[in-house]
């Protein structure tokens, strides 16, 4: 009988083992973000974005450089929740209004892939996924790692305007660039490579300028200065004017690190990129890229994935919009 007994006691004890583990994968899959979160709910998910994203780059090329920009814009903001992707409404003052989301464009076609998911499964891959997987997918077009992202996220019902300009500026300090993505996790090592994007796309003349006229910054190589005044010849350039120059004028549309190389030549574009061989916490890490470009491929994906996974809207929480350029009614 007590042999009995011990049984039922184990029995019981199993399955309040097997109870809490079921909550605890429940509470996992719900509440926090995972690997093929949308194996149920929406199995073609990924693939589904992967093939959106493909049939815009080979129609529009240079879509891809948008997809990799909306994921900094919209997770070093607050969250990756998709609040950069809504427009402006009688409530809400779109974050693309802001002097930091300058020269972002392409937003329209986040429309095409929320269509093609809605198409398949209404109402359940949320925004903000589609803004980290069409990101995932856009570094691959853009012939980068590939890079395993979790999903789960919902989508923000607010805009976080007031907050845009902690997204650095072209010309800040490396000192404040480094403290801004220090405060989400990512050390100098991976905000090296994380400022390796700036190897693909184009920066217009108006952010340009100050590092050409009334003087040039002596920290540009005279010949490439002399490139760049050909490109910006107005020291007052119109800002709704196509005036810009390439990031990386040998390898233009391709993630590599080839950036790196170009700053050991002084050709960096930006007063911010300059700055990475002039600092000596960022410099010895400039050089380790310019020589590998594995080593910076294998950087560029561990701190795009810390940034994806900032302060992410899960659970309950948010929402999962019908548009992604409005909150649901």
């Amino acid at each position: 009988m007590a042999l009995g007994l011990g049984r039922r006691r184990a029995h019981s004890l199993c399955f309040l083992f097997s109870l809490f583990l079921c909550l605890l994968i429940s509470f996992s899959v719900e509440g926090e973000l995972s690997l093929n979160y949308y194996s149920e709910s929406c199995p073609r998910a990924e693939d589904i974005v992967k093939e959106e994203v493909e049939k815009l780059y080979h129609k529009h090329g240079n879509t891809a450089v948008s997809w990799v920009r909306n994921l900094f814009h919209d997770c070093m903001v607050k969250s990756c929740d998709a609040s950069v992707l809504l427009e402006s409404t009688n409530t809400t003052i779109s974050e693309q209004t802001s002097q930091r989301s300058f020269g972002m464009r392409n937003f329209k076609y986040v429309k095409v892939i929320k269509d093609a998911l809605e198409k398949e499964c209404p109402s359940t891959v949320s925004c903000a996924d589609i803004v980290v997987l069409s990101a995932r997918e856009g570094v691959v077009m853009l012939g980068g790692p590939y890079i395993n992202m979790r999903t789960g996220r919902r989508d923000s019902k607010e805009s976080h305007i007031q907050e845009v300009d902690f997204i650095p500026n072209h010309n800040d300090s490396i000192s404040l660039v480094l403290s801004r993505f220090q405060s989400l996790g990512i050390d100098a090592e991976g905000t090296v490579a994380l400022l390796g994007a700036h190897s693909v796309g184009r920066v217009h003349c108006i952010n340009l300028v100050g590092r050409l006229y009334p003087t040039v910054d002596p920290s540009i190589d005279p010949d490439y200065a002399e490139y760049l005044k050909g490109r910006c010849p107005s020291p007052e350039p119109d800002p709704k004017a196509v005036e810009y120059a390439r990031n990386d004028r040998d390898t233009p549309m391709v993630i590599d690190n080839m950036y790196y190389k170009n700053l050991l030549k002084h050709k960096g574009l930006l007063l911010v990129d300059q700055q990475l061989i002039s600092d000596s916490s960022t410099s010895p890490f400039v050089e380790k890229m310019a020589a590998d470009n594995d080593y910076f491929y294998e950087k560029f994906s561990a701190a795009l994935l810390l940034l994806s996974e900032n302060n992410p809207i899960t659970g309950e929480e948010g929402e999962i919009r019908n548009d992604c350029r409005f909150v649901n009614n």
